[in-house]
């Protein structure tokens, strides 16, 4: 399934660019799942429909989302329910150790008592693109667009499953789980279920969970769309961002310019903000393409509400489909109108006015994406080897990096990742590294206790 996550800077209108998103997909033919962890209500008010909630009754094995709206054709929204799945999830480990409490004396917490804790809502999202992965052929959807928080919390949150796979091998290792076979025969003799057996049960529940997310995170079909609103306070958030996403290796597909106002207006106010936004629209392409496209989204000038006329195409469709080598004029916004060519004004359209020039997503086989760090032969020239590892976007001043065993811990910015090493390097030192053209070069050198000695 094609699956992207929409996320950027603080107030850039991700949600807009998401439900844009959804909705040209949708005009393409795919079945596609808009999905939103946001309870404000904006999306609602966005899209035009009444509240997002969940679904009747409780089940552990109920979907971590809302009732599912139909939209449009091929168009469904739904909300994560963060609350209603925690209580489910907590009083399913409640049920399943039942044993364990009763022994501990310990009385079991209701549903209706129980609040989601912080963080519950990181976990439910990344229950429900699991799940979204999982519905059987005919019955599900070939497009999910989720709706993220702003960058920083997405890159903690795409990490996740990572962190907490690599915390669950440290602290319940698989070799110390050789004495399992023991553990029936005690558990029989002391008549009840060793604590130890349910734990290491619960943690390969939790290391099946965490791996088939990750596999959605890594695939080829999971991309990122990052929404960002020009202007001269962007661009360091913007790096810091780029940078965290390429470290735990996630694929940038667009950067989405949002709200761009017109260019050459007599109004000296609006001229103003315009040639502010320019000059960081200019500054985008010069740090993105070609490697990544830019797609320019025109003001409405004013919030889009509902899907808008299918047949009302809006600014921006006259220049194709918002791809270009350069920034380009928009349609005129004056007084909350838009000014339609030769049409006379008329009332800004809704989100149908975005679909075309932020596009449907590209098919994306789903496969394991390719491997972005690498390894440079420099034995025979340098008696070295080189481990590339691309950070676009990271500078000297928030770079750290830290060998330990076989791992390397590499810090950008408020983002690190515990890298394994390649198993060539695990017989080497580090001999210096060096930040070049957005790549962080890593430099190796043989160990000779450790290196195989030629004959």
């Amino acid at each position: 399934m094609r699956t992207v996550l929409v996320t950027g800077t603080g107030g850039a209108g991700r949600t807009t660019v998401a439900a844009a998103t959804a909705l040209a997909a949708a005009r393409e033919g795919q079945r596609t799942l808009l999905l939103t962890a946001d309870r404000d209500g904006t999306p609602e008010a966005l899209l035009g429909i009444g509240p997002l909630r969940g679904g009747p009754g409780r089940s552990a094995d109920r979907l971590p989302w809302s009732v599912p709206v139909a939209l449009t054709p091929g168009l469904w929204a739904a909300r994560v329910v963060t609350e209603e799945w925690f209580r489910d999830e907590l009083t399913a480990l409640q049920d399943r150790g039942r044993g364990m409490l009763d022994m501990l004396g310990s009385t079991p917490l209701d549903g209706e008592e129980a609040t989601a804790l912080p963080g519950a809502e990181s976990v439910a999202l990344l229950r429900a693109l699991r799940a979204a992965q999982t519905a059987p052929p005919g019955t599900g959807w070939d497009v999910l667009v989720v709706d993220l928080p702003p960058a920083p919390e997405t890159v903690a949150l795409l990490a996740l499953p990572e962190q907490l796979r690599r915390y669950l091998r440290r602290l319940l290792p698989a070799e110390r789980q050789a004495a399992r076979a023991l553990r029936p025969m005690l558990a029989q003799l002391a008549g009840m279920p060793m604590p130890a057996q349910k734990l290491y049960e619960m943690a390969e529940r939790w290391e099946r969970e965490l791996a088939a997310v990750q596999d959605v995170l890594e695939s080829e079909a999971t991309t990122v769309r990052v929404v960002v609103d020009p202007g001269p306070l962007t661009d360091r958030a913007l790096r810091t961002a780029r940078a965290g996403l390429a470290l735990h290796g996630c694929r940038v597909e667009s950067v989405v310019a949002n709200r761009l106002l017109p260019t050459g207006t007599p109004d000296p106010w609006l001229g103003a903000l315009s040639g502010q936004q320019q000059a960081a629209l200019k500054e985008l392409y010069e740090q993105w393409t070609p490697d990544v496209p830019i797609r320019e989204l025109p003001h409405l000038g004013r919030d889009p509400q509902g899907l808008g006329d299918a047949a009302d195409s809006g600014p921006g469709d006259a220049s194709g489909d918002g791809l270009g080598d350069g920034p380009r004029d928009v349609s005129g916004v004056v007084s909350g109108v838009v000014v339609s060519g030769g049409g006379g004004p008329r009332p800004a359209a809704g989100l149908a006015a975005l679909a075309g020039p932020v596009g449907a997503p590209d098919p994306r086989p789903d496969r394991p994406a390719a491997d972005p760090w690498s390894v440079e032969d420099r034995l025979a020239d340098e008696g070295a080897l080189l481990w590339r590892l691309p950070l676009p976007g990271a500078d000297r001043d928030g770079l750290g990096l830290v060998r330990r065993g076989d791992e390397l811990i590499v810090t950008v910015g408020p983002f690190h990742r515990v890298l394994p090493l390649p198993s060539a390097l695990r017989r080497c030192t580090v001999s210096g590294a060096g930040l070049r053209d957005g790549h962080l070069q890593v430099r190796f050198t043989p160990d000779p206790d450790l290196w195989p000695k030629r004959p």
